[in-house]
């Protein structure tokens, strides 16, 4: 099956919305400083059931293995500030603070986003 550039680009929004609904627990990366206590809670509005949950929808072990399939394929291309355009698109950023990042134009940026996911696009149809 030969993959489309717009199939390429939905696989990579599909990537960054799936780790964006990963688990991530508050205590769950290193600290630098901090201990290992609970916190107290010093008033009666803190307790448990006072604010709104929040419900998460923890994605599939499908959906966890194209996201690792989309990420990998950003490997195909070799230009570091290339692989960041592509991968802040697909979280949603705009074209501004993208260009502000990598230090290019808008025109720029966006020829080179067009131009590593055809390289995606080639290198994933070559393999198959």
């Amino acid at each position: 099956m030969v993959l489309t550039t717009t199939q390429i680009v939905d696989r990579l929004e599909l990537a960054a919305s799936t780790l964006r609904r990963l688990p991530n627990p508050p205590r769950s990366t290193p600290r630098r400083d901090g201990n290992t206590w609970p916190q107290v809670i010093h008033d009666v509005h803190e307790a448990y059931g006072y604010n709104k949950t929040q419900i998460r929808a923890v994605p599939s072990a499908k959906d966890i293995q194209l996201m690792e399939e989309g990420i990998d394929w950003l490997r195909y291309v070799p230009e570091p500030d290339d692989r960041k355009i592509l991968w802040m698109r697909a979280e949603g950023f705009c074209w501004r603070p993208i260009c502000i990042q990598v230090g290019l134009t808008r025109s720029t940026a966006h020829r080179r986003a067009v131009a590593a996911v055809l390289t995606i696009q080639r290198a994933i149809n070559k393999r198959r």
